[in-house]
């Protein structure tokens, strides 16, 4: 199909047929498949292009020591780094262009770690026993394509040869397409929301797209905001209106929607053009309100869905999120906004609203300002977050900040 190299990572003392039927899958697409050999203990069944013992010194320990007293705990952990390392530097030398996997828990674990090392965009099939349950730990942030073995992976008969065949056949068209992820003239725009901002980002989103520029709109529930990060890391994004803000306090406060310790800090380390708005950072969302722990359980509660139940945080609490939002973002290195609405961060919290409390969305202000950097300004408006002007003038600034960033020598 395309002429492209294929990798096959799969441990052959106990994958050997069927990573050699997949080579010949592959091939009969006119591609070639690159075997890779991360298995330890048994005698593999088919020939490696990539040996485990090169794996296993890859990941800094010999196969001879790994044998000495052989267990998957040791073992699993340096055939998955020396892989990592191997298939990122393949890709980085632009000598691979897709991977193709198989395995039981284990096999996914390890698979998984080193296709979630790889960049977004490059293709990634894995196919598992454990791909018709909850994915998120194999896939966490990264576009995996799971499929479901069925069967387990144990000898090939017509439906493993077929799922097998079908994950040859996905990974070989994902590597002949054209489209990549490079950015056009102007630097894509990352936009964050929730629900209840939706209406000011659709707005930001309307002003940005007008002066021609790319958005890219990310859900704000945890995985989206490191999604998002990480593509900046990639180099994939290059400025961010970051219009709600929740995963840092649903971190901080262990609830769902937590985005990790990182969250915020990224586009400030890479000197990014930035505006920041306190969306939904009043806010911690469980499931159903039996879910709900103390002490939030004895506040008012929000039904946002049937599955979802909102809590709104009290002054004492948005002081502390005020404060750790100043330290995140002490490491940006360039001028950035922090835009804050006073008359509420999400649609709840508007007047006559259940969340609407000005005393402590103050003390979230009064504590921000007090540790933010001083090339952080912060402006406040008399109105809501999804006022179409409000949500106007973020947009109209992030384009300011990237206009002086492209002056700059």
């Amino acid at each position: 199909m395309s002429g492209k190299t294929i990798v096959v990572l799969a441990t052959l003392d106990t994958k050997g047929h069927e990573a050699e039927f997949l080579r010949q899958q592959i091939a009969g697409y006119g591609d070639t498949a690159l075997v890779i050999d991360t298995g330890v203990v048994g005698i593999p069944a088919a020939v490696a292009d990539i040996t485990r013992e090169v794996v296993a010194a890859a990941g800094g320990t010999p196969l001879a020591r790994l044998l000495e007293h052989p267990s998957r705990e040791e073992a699993a952990p340096v055939m998955a780094e020396g892989a990592t390392r191997i298939v990122t530097r393949l890709e980085s030398e632009g000598k691979i262009h897709g991977i193709v996997s198989m395995g039981g828990t284990q096999g996914t674990t390890l698979s998984t770690t080193v296709m979630r090392a790889l960049p977004y965009g490059f293709p990634k099939v894995m196919v598992s026993t454990m791909a018709s349950g909850n994915v998120a730990p194999w896939v966490d942030i990264k576009d995996i394509t799971m499929m479901f073995s069925v069967t387990d992976i144990m000898g090939l008969n017509p439906v493993t040869r077929k799922v097998l065949a079908n994950a040859a056949g996905a990974v070989c068209g994902m590597a002949a397409v054209a489209v990549g992820l490079t950015p056009g003239e102007k630097p894509l725009v990352a936009i964050t929301t929730v629900g209840i901002t939706t209406l000011g980002a659709m707005k930001a989103m309307e002003v940005l797209e007008a002066a021609g520029y790319e958005t890219i709109v990310f859900h704000a529930i945890g995985p989206g905001g490191r999604a998002m990060e990480q593509l900046m890391r990639e180099g994939v994004i290059g400025a961010v209106l970051d219009y709600s803000t929740i995963e840092v306090s649903n971190e901080m406060f262990h609830a769902l929607l937590a985005g990790g310790t990182e969250r915020l800090t990224t586009a400030g380390q890479l000197g990014l053009a930035q505006v920041i708005c306190p969306g939904a950072i009043e806010v911690l969302v469980f499931n159903e309100p039996e879910t709900v722990p103390p002490p939030f359980n004895a506040r008012t509660l929000i039904r946002h869905s049937p599955k979802i139940t909102d809590v709104r945080l009290n002054a004492e609490e948005m002081a502390r999120v005020g404060q750790e939002v100043a330290h995140r973002l002490r490491f940006t290195t360039g001028d950035a906004v922090f835009m804050i609405p006073k008359g509420g961060y999400d649609s709840y919290a508007v007047v006559g609203g259940g969340f609407h409390d000005p005393k402590a969305d103050n003390a979230f202000v009064t504590a921000l300002k007090a540790g933010l950097p001083h090339n952080i300004r912060v402006v406040e408006r008399e109105t809501y977050i999804d006022d179409p002007d409000f949500a106007a003038e973020a947009a109209r600034t992030l384009m300011q900040l990237i206009d002086a960033k492209a002056r700059q020598p």
